[in-house]
């Protein structure tokens, strides 16, 4: 009984941090996608729903059938690489595990400035991978392969990788090791008893790691200005441009607020999964 006031104290620190940089800055940001526009790049308050009723444009529905695909195409890539890298991951010695970790977390330190400068470089004309590609004959002259949405895509499952990897590690060392041995016995081959038993258990964690991947890269902002061309410019991308260069601050929050809640709705859904396979196990 004695430990109740203490437990309250507790939970009251965790529920102001959520009201003072959650709760209130999303209330007013909720409250001035209402707001009306007028001339000069002002806006003030008002009940409209004319910033939502711009959501039904085709503009706004180009753009943001191109932010889901991307992110949608990325996650697919990037979590389709790192699950056969994490499983054979898992398989290895506890040193060399710990040593690719390490060198995995290194990689999240690197900001998204450093990444998206990084590979326009790689990708550029003059210091990029076109030069070998005309040394090594494959091509007639140096190209630049930036700004294209190939470099984006690279870029978004460079990024991504990383936290692709993390996700599905701690399943995978989890996962019973006698589970292949005992298909192979029954005469699978190692190809199938990975198709047929392998990813059938990590379902969930897949497409746990899938839905994260896919919110991480919806709010990328600075890959697809620095390495895409403006049709593949993400909603993020688009925030920016209608609060800072339209001055069409209401617009904007309007469509900030339909960004967060399609991500808290993702992430929502990612810890259904996760209660569900906790509940299976």
């Amino acid at each position: 009984m004695k430990n109740k006031p203490k437990q309250g104290w507790l939970a009251a620190y965790p529920a102001l941090m959520l009201t003072v940089f959650f709760l209130i800055p999303f209330s007013i940001m909720l409250a001035v996608s209402f707001f009306k526009r007028i001339e000069g790049g002002f806006f003030e308050p008002a009940f409209e729903l004319a910033n939502y009723a711009r959501f039904m444009s085709p503009f706004f529905g180009k753009v943001l059938l191109n932010s889901l695909l991307l992110s949608a195409a990325s996650a697919v890539i990037a979590v389709s690489l790192a699950f056969p890298f994490t499983w054979y991951l898992g398989r290895l010695r506890k040193k060399a595990q710990t040593l690719i970790l390490v060198f995995l977390l290194s990689a999240l330190s690197l900001s998204e400035v450093i990444i998206g400068f990084s590979w326009s470089t790689i990708l550029s004309q003059t210091a990029g991978i076109g030069n070998l590609f005309a040394f090594l004959g494959l091509t007639e002259t140096a190209n630049s392969y930036t700004p294209s949405l190939m470099a984006l895509l690279l870029a978004l499952v460079y990024l991504s990788f990383p936290y692709s990897v993390l996700v599905i590690y701690p399943a995978v060392t989890r996962l019973d090791p006698e589970l292949p041995e005992a298909a192979r016995m029954l005469g699978a081959s190692p190809l199938l008893s990975f198709f047929n038993v392998i990813l059938p258990i990590m379902r969930n964690t897949i497409i746990g790691a899938l839905i994260l991947v896919f919110v991480f890269t919806l709010g990328a902002y600075l890959l697809p200005q620095v390495l895409g061309r403006p049709q593949h410019w993400t909603l993020s991308v688009h925030i920016t441009d209608q609060a800072i260069f339209q001055s069409n601050l209401p617009f904007a929050a309007a469509m900030a607020i339909f960004l967060l809640l399609v991500s808290l709705a993702l992430v929502g859904l990612t810890m259904l999964i996760g209660r569900e396979q906790e509940a299976s196990q």
